[in-house]
């Protein structure tokens, strides 16, 4: 199934396929990069936060031509796979002011699409029984217009990220250690250094007590 899905609102565009071969992806991608481009207002103030290119490189001029580049107009995060590197598609993307974020390699579930589509995929076939490929077409391509019918959005941290930083902030650090407790521990002013919270000088080690 190609997929591309816009966090901020959670709606999927989506095509389910029965292969997906360079030859069927190439020329699906700038189809749907035209389409999601088209309502969007052109750019009114190039120099705007965000639009240079060098705002999103770790140099000031990542190609050498930031003079002949439009205003970045979307931010496009895929995978590393080996056609998605190709001059016709980098050079497409550049001309249309689409900048291109790879995720890591061997790390394509950092990709957020993927996690779409196995929402998608675990509504369209869960408790069905499909007999070929067209019924497993047809129902995915149901799915999705079910998820755009009231997409869940996705924002780039969230909810979780803020529940995991109230946690950090309730906990108390282990002088510099990954370990966290969920009250200070006590010191004793005459301990010795290296001797205090119960540990002896020059020991690293970690012990777990098993309370039955």
């Amino acid at each position: 199934m190609l997929t591309r899905v816009r966090p901020a609102t959670g709606a999927v565009r989506a095509e389910p396929v029965t292969s997906a071969p360079n030859a069927v992806r190439h020329p699906w991608r700038p189809r749907e990069r035209t389409t999601i481009l088209a309502p969007c207002p052109p750019v009114s103030d190039p120099t705007a936060p965000g639009r240079h290119w060098s705002v999103w490189s770790a140099r000031d001029d990542p190609f050498g031509f930031n003079a002949t580049l439009p205003p970045l107009r979307l931010l496009l995060v895929w995978d590393t796979l080996a056609g998605h590197h190709s001059a016709a598609i980098v050079g497409w993307c550049h001309a249309h002011g689409i900048w291109l974020l790879c995720t890591p390699s061997a790390g394509s579930w950092l990709n957020m699409a993927e996690s779409v589509q196995r929402i998608i995929v675990r509504r369209a076939l869960d408790g069905q029984h499909p007999t070929d490929a067209p019924a497993v077409i047809d129902w995915f391509a149901q799915a999705v217009r079910g998820w755009n019918a009231d997409p869940t959005p996705f924002p780039w941290g969230g909810k979780r990220a803020a529940r995991r930083m109230r946690a950090r902030e309730r906990h108390h650090g282990l002088r510099g250690s990954g370990a966290c407790t969920p009250r200070p521990v006590r010191r004793s002013r005459g301990a010795p250094t290296g001797a205090r919270n119960g540990s002896s000088a020059g020991s690293d080690e970690v012990v777990a007590y098993a309370v039955s």
